[in-house]
């Protein structure tokens, strides 16, 4: 197996486990789990122990898989206490759960305002996380935290963040290529500004106006250019291809090999 494809992740589901572990096998995958940010989910252990023990049943070593970690409606620079205090007890049940399954990291959300760039706003958004994710960083030291971009309308403000943080070794940036590309704002400008914190990367496509998570290469993305890009900023990461379904992720891996797109290499002609 070439080692450019053991950097390959997939969200696994659990009502079509075997194609899915099958076709993972097949591509060096791992898995990035998708269930644990859901607020009932969090709160029942009952329901945690069930799904993390169905997982077991198929893949019983987590150490190279990842999860996707609390965001939904999750602030952590809010001024309500209340909202700020609730937000960081999601984050620390996520890494409670990223550490119990011994799992390589956890993925977290900016939470901004998107286009809200007021500079009292962006001092609090940077100056908060900064201090929160240092702290949990340093918490749970076999866990990498990864900041992804949502729905952010330019990186400069996660580079900050980013560039801040450079002496945690367990933090880095998750690059939401496809939230990237609905921001206006071009591909290189993105992977250039944050390239030297890009630790993780997800991938899906979409129609350039909405955020669709379809299979890569059937929707309005130029990949060859995110590969151009990734290969010239020298990009060392490992990429999510972050589509739900056992036939969208077997088109998109297909796609990625035929043509190449990292972390895969383009199969030499014979």
């Amino acid at each position: 197996m070439c080692e450019e494809m053991s950097k390959l992740y997939l969200v696994p589901d659990r009502t079509d486990l075997e194609r899915v572990c099958s076709l993972a096998e097949e591509y060096g995958c791992a898995f990035e789990y998708n269930e644990f940010y859901i607020p009932k989910i969090m709160d029942d252990p009952k329901m945690q122990e069930e799904i993390i023990t169905g997982y077991g049943t198929y893949k019983k070593d987590f150490s190279m898989d990842t999860m996707h970690g609390a965001f939904l409606d999750v602030t952590i620079h809010s001024d309500d206490p209340l909202i700020r205090d609730a937000s960081m007890q999601r984050v620390r049940q996520s890494m409670e759960t990223a550490k119990r399954m011994g799992l390589r990291g956890a993925v977290f959300h900016t939470g901004r305002l998107a286009g809200f760039r007021a500079e009292g706003y962006l001092k609090n958004w940077c100056d908060r996380n900064v201090a929160f994710f240092t702290e949990i960083a340093r918490q749970y030291p076999d866990q990498q935290i990864y900041m992804e971009n949502m729905f952010d309308e330019a990186p400069d403000i996660m580079a900050g963040m980013a560039e801040r943080m450079q002496g945690i070794g367990n933090f880095g940036i998750c690059l939401d290529y496809a939230h990237a590309m609905l921001s206006g704002r071009s591909g290189e400008e993105w992977i250039r500004t944050l390239a030297p914190y890009i630790r993780h990367i997800h991938i899906n496509d979409n129609d350039l106006v909405n955020d669709l998570h379809l299979a890569v290469g059937t929707g309005k993305l130029d990949w060859q250019e995110f590969d151009r890009l990734i290969r010239q900023y020298q990009i060392n990461a490992s990429v999510l291809v972050e589509v739900s379904g056992y036939q969208a992720q077997k088109e998109s891996l297909e796609y990625m090999k035929q043509y190449g797109i990292y972390p895969m290499e383009q199969e030499k002609e014979k």
